[in-house]
């Protein structure tokens, strides 16, 4: 069974994430070292995360797949139609190329006993051992209404929305949650998602999202997530670096391949930082022409840093490729606020670049 360990995120709309391209968004995810994504599949009787007619979460799992990152699909059910809701369910989960199903049962489930036990029956019918998860409140006895145990005893874990709104305190929440959760049959594993949104003015602290982090360590958590990529990338990018920061144990975040060291001498301005990743005879192609050897090399970067960027921060927007060849993309903004971008490839031998293409426009 695929449990998550480590850090996770969930993705409400994949056209908010990263321009809703795939291979930035594995990449972004790869490097802030999450181990598993929770896109929305379905909402109700619908699937989700269409656009013009054409699927838009299995070319974000593949390319999650490929940075050996587990997705998870999250539906949002209203109860009012169980059979087709888990039909919508079913359907989704034997398309897409996911790891496992998240329920996402809110106000709209409460005192819905009858079709709890019918959705939970056809799912488990159609899909007898495929990881199936609640996402829901973090207090059951605020919400005693909500059938818990109906949807847990077919559950395999347990992701409640651990959010600490207007407050800073997320060690007590995270508690208070697990001790009230210990007291419902069955108790399945536990997986807490945490605040990465704002709201009504709140919003989370750096040091609260570590306290989370931390106590969801000591309690033994096998992992975390956070709601929601869509909000945090945009408006909390503090947040974000912190939660992209920690590692989680036994899950080191991945070290910096020779593109992102590249870049790194780049916003550096440090020419010796440049000219130390590149073999002595390395070649450089580039629109106007080919050069070759580090002479040629470092005129050619004292151009591009000081004629075109000086002063600038250079960031990564995608990579793909290992080993031997790496291809990526990359943005600026210059002191007068015209955007570049450029795309590069690197051949690499013995983790010295011997060749370089690379382009570069407005």
């Amino acid at each position: 069974m695929s449990q998550p360990i480590g850090k996770g995120f969930f993705i409400w709309k994949i056209p908010n994430c990263e321009d809703g391209d795939p291979d930035a968004i594995a990449y972004t995810a790869y490097k802030a070292g999450l181990s598993h994504i929770l896109i929305k599949i379905a909402n109700g009787i619908y699937d989700y995360n269409y656009a013009n007619r054409k699927d838009l979460v299995a070319p974000v799992a593949n390319a999650l797949h490929a940075k050996g990152i587990q997705v998870w699909g999250w539906h949002y059910v209203f109860g009012d139609l169980p059979k087709d809701e888990a039909r919508a369910a079913i359907r989704q989960i034997k398309k897409l190329p996911i790891d496992g199903y998240v329920i996402d049962a809110e106000s709209q489930y409460k005192d819905k006993y009858t079709p709890c036990r019918i959705f939970m029956g056809e799912l488990r019918s159609s899909l007898p051992d495929f990881p199936i998860a609640l996402s829901s409140y973090r207090y059951p006895k605020y919400h005693p209404q909500l059938p818990w145990k109906d949807f847990l005893i077919k559950c395999d874990y347990n992701m409640p929305q651990v959010y600490w709104e207007q407050a800073h305190n997320p060690n007590n929440h995270l508690k208070r949650s697990l001790r009230e959760f210990q007291t419902i049959t069955p108790f399945k594993p536990y997986i807490p998602t945490g605040a990465a949104y704002g709201a009504s003015g709140w919003k989370p602290t750096t040091q609260d999202i570590i306290e989370f982090m931390n106590t969801a360590i000591e309690l033994n958590f096998p992992a975390v997530n956070f709601w929601s990529w869509d909000y945090c990338r945009l408006k909390l990018p503090n947040i974000w670096q912190t939660i992209a920061s920690f590692s989680w144990p036994n899950r080191p975040n991945p070290p910096k391949n020779i593109p992102e060291i590249l870049i790194d001498a780049l916003n550096s301005h440090s020419l010796e930082k440049i000219l130390q990743l590149y073999a002595t005879d390395a070649v450089h192609v580039n629109a106007k022409r080919t050069i070759q050897g580090t002479d040629a090399i470092k005129t050619w970067y004292l151009n591009f840093i000081n004629d075109h960027f000086p002063n600038t921060t250079f960031t990564i927007s995608s990579i793909s490729g290992k080993e031997t060849t790496y291809h990526f993309s990359w943005e600026v903004k210059t002191n007068n606020n015209m955007i570049y971008s450029g795309e590069d490839t690197l051949g690499l031998s013995k983790s010295k670049i011997i060749y370089h293409f690379t382009s570069y426009f407005k």
